[in-house]
């Protein structure tokens, strides 16, 4: 199969997308699978991998109704509240559904950098881990060091690094040297956990008027710390849209990785999602 590993489906009228910019016009607008479905056919996508873009349970359920309806939609990454207890009823619930995939916490929105390791939120990760659930680790380069703490602590935990981890690369075009503490940390992350990659949101992260030049040392690095095993490609769409269409970052997206040989290729672009994921 070929898959995108990580788009996003929503409706700002549902009103828990806190985050989203009320005046941006590419952002503040529905997305439902109708809206793909062209790009999915053109690039000759089998399946996605939905993510959660809401911090609430109503969202999750939301998206697993919307993949009930959709055979495109091959799984669901949700959410539920690490920091209650009591939403353990609704990860079992979730877990119970043949699309739910497992949980991301929107570790980037949270204050405290140290937030994953407090003790009250460590039910959820055992939960995860007893559930036989997925994780995707999403956060910035600050988060690096907590998340090789994190993954240590749970060896059998199935996780993802969401957009490679999101390097500044804006702020590496810009003259400052946003490369060598994330790469070292990619490199840490990729040697000392069995977590996979995410490549996906680098056009995201390199600002307005960036080159595809600007993306390759960080896409290369990726590549040749995780292995095209433990890689798995995402288009981050609709969020891409805000730098780039999803046909220009998949074709940018094969770019980076024509030196591959077509096996490699073929497991960055579906092999790897559905092995992590577990797609059927």
């Amino acid at each position: 199969m070929k898959i995108d590993a990580h788009q996003h489906f929503w409706q700002p009228l549902r009103g828990d997308y806190d985050w989203m910019p009320q005046d941006n016009l590419i952002l503040n607008r529905a997305y439902g699978p109708s809206d793909l479905a062209p790009a999915l056919a053109r690039h000759a996508i089998d399946g996605t991998v939905v993510v959660q873009a809401a911090a609430t349970v109503q969202e999750t359920e939301y998206m697993l109704g919307m993949a009930d309806a959709t055979p495109l939609i091959k799984g669901i990454v949700g959410w539920i509240n690490f920091d209650d207890p009591s939403d353990l009823a609704h990860l079992e619930r979730f877990a119970a559904h043949p699309k739910f995939l497992g949980v991301r916490p929107m570790i980037q929105d949270i204050p405290d950098v140290n937030w994953m390791l407090r003790e009250d939120v460590q039910w959820a990760f055992h939960a995860v881990v007893d559930l036989g659930l997925s994780f995707d680790a999403l956060g910035f380069p600050e988060h690096l060091p907590n998340f090789l703490t994190l993954v240590a602590n749970y060896p059998e935990m199935r996780v993802v690094y969401d957009h490679c981890m999101k390097p500044r690369i804006g702020d590496q075009r810009a003259g400052q040297d946003a490369f060598s503490q994330w790469a070292d940390g990619m490199s840490r992350l990729a040697d000392m956990t069995n977590g996979c990659c995410k490549f996906s949101g680098l056009v995201t992260e390199a600002g307005d008027g960036w080159a595809i030049d600007d993306l390759r040392p960080f896409a290369e690095h990726v590549l040749n710390a995780f292995g095209a095993k433990r890689i798995m490609w995402g288009s981050d769409w609709p969020v891409c849209r805000l730098q780039a269409e999803y046909s220009d970052w998949h074709d940018i997206a094969q770019d980076l990785t024509r030196g591959l040989s077509e096996p490699e290729r073929a497991e960055i672009f579906g092999g790897t999602a559905a092995r992590f994921y577990r797609l059927s």
